[in-house]
Formats: C-alpha cells, structure tokens, sequence
C-alpha cells in the first residue's frame, strides 16, 4: 500500500542524502520525493510517498527516520484529513487542427498551457495523482513527448504550523 510520509527536518547539507540512503539501505522504494523550505527558517519539510506492505514495515520506517540526528518528525498522514498535490509539466505533440481538441481535454482539469510552439503545447497541471494520471492518460493518444512530476507534497488539514519553540525543545 502507497504511504504519504511526512518528516521535518534541519535544513543542512547532506540531510536528503543520509535519509534517502537510509531508506535505500533498508530496502523502501521512494515512489516520489519533495522537498522544501517551511515556515521556520533553517527547517525545511520532506514528504516521501513510499510502497509498503505492513504496518510492521511501517513502523521500522517511521523510527528508523526518527533516529537520523536531522529528522524533528515524523508523520504518516495516509488515512489522516490532509491536503495533497503535485505538479506536472507535460510536453504534448501539437498541430494547428488538434489544439483546440486537447484545450477541450484539459479544461475540465484546470490545467494551462504555458508553452506554445510550432508542433507542441506544454501543458501545466496541479493536483491530486490520480487527477494528474487521468490528464495524462487523456493526453497521451496526442503523442507525448516529455513528461516530468514533481512528486506529492502534502500537510495535515485544520492544524497550525508548529512553531520553532517547539521544535527547539525536540533538538535539546
């Protein structure tokens, strides 16, 4: 089963490395990474989507994370109320007769084109994956010719940020 793993961290060099080979190491397959800076300066949020069969393995994940010197938390927020998304540029094969064919197709996603040449359109479009795989499938009978996804980001629904109070009395 598909796990939405959040964890923040210290934004120090070589943080992505250590948690990334700590997870290769023990054999979790990273489907999609993100990471970013957060609200706090110095602290930056990661979320792993990673494929994992019990709730055993699930827990071996979770406190092998918690372990690493730069890791302040760790949440899974699979079955919790949360927020997901994820960005996807998709280059599509495009003549002057089918574009107004595929604006017919990706209206209904609220994707945009953002790009427009001679034999393509580069078509931009945000939201949960499955909504960004169904765009894709949509669009591939156009031919396409480069697809790239930035891996799902995601937080808890209805709670505040954490403040950086908080997280100092985890470091000490």
């Amino acid at each position: 089963m598909k796990r939405i793993i959040t964890a923040t961290v210290q934004n120090r060099s070589g943080v992505l490395n250590r948690i990334t080979g700590m997870l290769s190491k023990r054999q979790f397959n990273i489907e999609s990474i993100s990471v970013g800076a957060s609200e706090t300066e110095g602290i930056s949020k990661m979320t792993f989507v990673v494929e994992i069969s019990d709730n055993q393995k699930l827990e071996q994940l979770t406190k092998q994370l918690n372990k690493q010197i730069d890791v302040l938390k760790v949440s899974d927020v699979t079955d919790k109320a949360m927020v997901a998304r994820e960005l996807a540029l998709i280059k599509v094969g495009s003549t002057g007769q089918n574009r107004t064919e595929i604006q017919g197709v990706i209206q209904p996603f609220r994707a945009s084109v953002i790009d427009v040449s001679k034999d393509s359109l580069i078509i931009q479009v945000t939201g949960k994956p499955d909504k960004v795989d169904a765009l894709i499938s949509l669009l591939r009978p156009f031919g396409i010719k480069e697809l790239t996804r930035t891996g799902v980001t995601a937080f808890l629904r209805g709670q505040q940020p954490q403040s950086l109070h908080e997280f100092n009395t985890v470091i000490i």
